[in-house]
């Protein structure tokens, strides 16, 4: 008996992991990438033990169509093709929520040199950095988190 509630413990652990969603939820087909339809830049800030709550980026068209978001909130897109994202950014208070006079729009013009390899996510950031960002500057990284750090 002590030897099998290890076993029985490991079991249930393996096929806990299992059932957990990958990294990339679900297969990207090889000739498309996914772009996030809509995305907040937040930072932590050691010394005041706080979040702040960056812009927020949502891709408004495509060649001036509304784009078909997936329902975990991407867009996907063709590889090696161009196109223009129309975009909308807001800043938001302290507590998250967006501040409606902020609201200002910008083009992200992706080039057929953009998206060479498929199979990813990619996030479109309202701007490289969470804090001290003025404007709406869209700006595509690999990662969630805000391209640069702010001191």
């Amino acid at each position: 008996m002590p030897r099998i509630l290890p076993f029985l413990s490991a079991l249930l652990i393996l096929s806990g992991c299992q059932s957990l969603p990958s990294g990339t939820q679900g297969n990207i087909p090889t000739d498309r990438v996914l772009l996030s339809a809509q995305h907040c830049l937040s930072e932590y800030i050691d010394d005041l033990d706080k979040v702040h709550f960056g812009p927020c980026l949502k891709v408004v068209s495509i060649d001036g169509k509304v784009p078909r978001v997936t329902e975990d909130g991407f867009i996907a897109l063709p590889l090696a093709t161009a196109f223009s994202l129309e975009t909308s950014c807001v800043y938001r208070h302290a507590d998250g929520t967006p501040i409606p006079a902020t609201v200002t729009t910008a083009s992200f013009e992706v080039t057929a040199d953009t998206f060479t390899s498929g199979g990813r996510r990619w996030y479109l950031h309202a701007h490289k950095q969470a804090r001290g960002a003025i404007g709406c500057e869209p700006t595509l990284a690999r990662s969630v988190y805000p391209t640069v750090k702010t001191n």
